[in-house]
């Protein structure tokens, strides 16, 4: 079996990636329905799902070999393209790949994943920042530059931290541990707190046009209490911060 054997054997690729997304990652593909562009908002669910397949590479193998496997197909796939050569028959690397994202952004987030194939938590915050920023923290990067180009991607960091860490403790509850494990609800929500508040300042020079990508970090400090959010809930958190340009 060779790795593209392995990187397509799954539940049978989702040719319609606007219905996968909103499937999978509900938070981003909401958000994305204030992207009013249609052919921007289709470019941003094309790194959404580009991002849910490399999320998703640990929670289906049975060993790290096979996950290094997996993650390794996509950085190649992106480098090969970077390289003048056609892209991979896969509708996400076809999709991400017309979106004209750096390509080596893509390459960088398929080796970032490597660290879910580690069975041991993160030991340190800053470990725990690193990932979060070339996780999250390049999927809200990458949207925002492709709303509008002329951004500073650095301007969302702060926010993708948030949301990031939001998913980090989420992961704990359904039982996959990242977080450091002194690490309480507490403490996740602290620094949520601290980097809405970063956030809140650097998101005011944001455009309006790039806010969409941003609006996620809305719902993360509801996110780290003891439940779930509804889509009615969501879908008004997120209405409320696009329409204040807050987080």
């Amino acid at each position: 079996m060779t790795s593209l054997d392995i990187a397509h054997r799954n539940d049978g690729p989702d040719t319609d990636l606007d219905a996968s997304v909103r499937r999978v990652d509900p938070d981003r593909w909401l958000a994305s329905r204030f992207i009013a562009d249609p052919k921007a908002r289709a470019d941003v669910i094309a790194l959404y799902a580009f991002n849910y397949e490399l999320a998703r590479v640990a929670g289906g193998v049975s060993n790290a070999l096979m996950g290094e496997i997996r993650l390794t197909w996509w950085r190649e796939a992106m480098e090969e393209i970077a390289a003048g050569r056609p892209a991979r028959k896969h509708p996400t690397v076809e999709a991400v790949a017309a979106a004209g994202y750096p390509l080596s952004a893509l390459a960088e987030m398929a080796e970032a994943r490597m660290a879910d194939l580690e069975a041991a938590p993160f030991e340190t915050e800053a470990q725990v920042l690193a990932y979060v920023d070339a996780t999250a923290g390049a999927v809200m990067m990458l949207a925002a530059w492709r709303l509008d180009p002329k951004v500073d991607p650095h301007a969302v960091q702060d926010a993708a931290r948030a949301y990031g860490l939001a998913g980090l403790w989420r992961l704990k509850r359904a039982g996959v541990q990242r977080l450091p494990a002194e690490w309480t609800a507490a403490d996740v929500r602290r620094r949520v707190d601290a980097a809405r508040g970063k956030a809140r300042e650097a998101l005011k020079g944001l455009p309006i046009a790039a806010f969409p990508a941003a609006a996620p970090a809305a719902l993360a400090r509801a996110q780290t209490g003891g439940r779930e959010l509804g889509e009615l809930e969501t879908r008004t958190r997120l209405t409320w911060s696009v329409a204040t340009g807050r987080v």
